[in-house]
């Protein structure tokens, strides 16, 4: 499966006109700027866990205290590639257009024959949330946190969010063209063999019931947190009906969410969709985050 394109980088040049604040010159990893709160620190590849894929990128903003949020990015790559710097155009977007909100980008585990995504990735989802909320008092941030995830991060985050949050630390969730539910027949009865290849990958068990466990349609209830979905009615890896039921399920369990359908993309847009995704995303987040 693809890493998402969602052609971030050349979006910020034409949408946005985005300059360093004066902040920037401050901002470095050191010790001093970490307790300085009334300025920005940036640390990236900080470990959560013992393994070498198990490291974030963090941002804090400047004036943070006890009560800033904070949005977790998760990349893309079809649980078996990707890196969090895959993220890097979102979180310049989320640092310079809204203001006050810490920004943890996540690398996790990648799967392969021997490591299955579930619930290895979902596990080490759990671990950078623990550790952040273990480090809310250095890094002066709350634990209230938003998740934002693309392809098979989008996935993640949802799964996350509504079957692994626990203590409803969640505010809200963000999937873009993420795949929600393993027992669509557009997926069991698909003949497309990249499609397949989503399947297989989760082929530990092949069990309706592991792959509803597994599946955010499924584990969707009525305290599941805000969700916006973004999905391409072209979409060659993830079917129309990822988004669309989704969204119906939402609906049907009075679930505050948004959905979005670009009926002639696929798995990543750029232009005026693009520009359309980031001004609902950003709204959201400041309604809910």
């Amino acid at each position: 499966m693809k890493v998402l394109k969602l052609l971030f980088y050349t979006a910020l040049i034409v949408f946005l006109n985005i300059q360093c604040s004066n902040n920037d010159d401050n901002d470095n990893d050191s010790a001093t700027n970490l307790f300085d709160t009334n300025i920005v620190y940036k640390k990236d590849n900080i470990s959560y866990g013992s393994h070498q894929r198990q490291k974030l990128d963090l941002y804090l903003p400047a004036n943070r205290n006890s009560a800033t949020k904070t949005l977790i990015l998760v990349h893309g790559g079809g649980w078996t590639s990707g890196d969090k710097k895959d993220m890097d155009a979102i979180k310049q977007l989320i640092t310079n257009e809204l203001n006050g909100i810490a920004v943890a980008s996540i690398n996790y585990r990648l799967a392969d024959e021997n490591n299955k995504p579930y619930p290895m990735q979902l596990e080490d989802i759990s671990q950078a949330v623990a550790f952040l909320k273990e480090n809310k008092s250095q890094y002066s941030i709350s634990e209230d946190i938003g998740f934002i995830g693309i392809s098979a991060g989008a996935h993640l985050s949802l799964l996350w969010s509504y079957a692994f949050d626990t203590n409803k630390n969640v505010n809200m969730v963000c999937s873009i063209v993420g795949p929600t539910n393993f027992t669509d027949p557009a997926y069991t009865n698909n003949t497309n063999a990249q499609a397949q290849e989503l399947i297989d990958l989760f082929a530990i068990d092949s069990t309706t019931d592991f792959l509803e466990k597994a599946s955010p349609f499924h584990q969707a209830t009525s305290t599941s947190p805000p969700t916006i979905l973004f999905y391409g009615g072209k979409d060659p890896l993830i079917p129309t009906t990822q988004g669309t039921d989704l969204q119906e399920k939402l609906e049907s369990l009075n679930v505050t969410h948004g959905f979005t359908l670009y009926p002639e993309v696929g798995h990543g847009w750029e232009g005026v969709e693009f520009l359309d995704t980031w001004t609902k995303l950003k709204l959201f987040i400041d309604a809910h985050l």
